[in-house]
């Protein structure tokens, strides 16, 4: 039997430079200009932000002593275009509902409950809109996550385990 531990990527505190690169990014695209918190990463790509009372050098200390896979909530992915090298900021559900106030572009909002029925399904959207790329997705008050605008559709990224399901498959 291996008793060994997982190993993990080292979680890394993103310096000033690194934050205000990601905030740049998240105003271009959503309007998002602060965020508070201690903002880490995990690989190459999935953003973690923490409020709580750890100090950076407290969560170093700690990382060193036990093996952690996360600290604070999964709020964010960096995605990079191969081509383009630019990258991009795809929001998580969390990262839409702790940044919701602050979203004032490339919203959608969805324009009926069968939409919104559709979307909390995880179908993608047969929509036809001028916004490209990674968009807010709102219902009535209520942020439902992130999408990718397309000239076709609206693709959806609510993962399966979240997504409601049709109540004509549960008996």
């Amino acid at each position: 039997m291996n008793n060994e531990q997982p190993k993990f990527t080292p979680l890394k505190i993103l310096n000033e430079h690194e934050r205000s690169e990601i905030i740049a990014i998240l105003e271009d695209n959503f309007g998002i200009k602060k965020i508070e918190g201690i903002m880490l990463q995990r690989g190459k790509e999935r953003l973690f932000l923490y409020k709580g009372s750890f100090t950076e050098k407290q969560i170093k200390n700690l990382e060193y002593e036990i093996p952690i896979e996360r600290v604070g909530v999964y709020f964010a992915k960096i995605i990079e275009d191969q081509k383009s090298k630019e990258r991009y900021i795809k929001l998580s559900i969390e990262g839409i509902q702790l940044l919701k106030d602050q979203i004032t572009k490339n919203i959608y909002e969805l324009q009926s409950d069968e939409q919104a029925d559709s979307w909390m399904k995880g179908q993608d959207l047969n929509i036809k809109t001028a916004l490209r790329g990674f968009i807010a997705i709102k219902y009535k008050n209520d942020f439902l996550g992130c999408g990718k605008a397309s000239a076709e559709k609206i693709g959806n990224f609510i993962p399966k385990t979240r997504r409601l399901r049709d109540k004509s498959i549960i008996k």
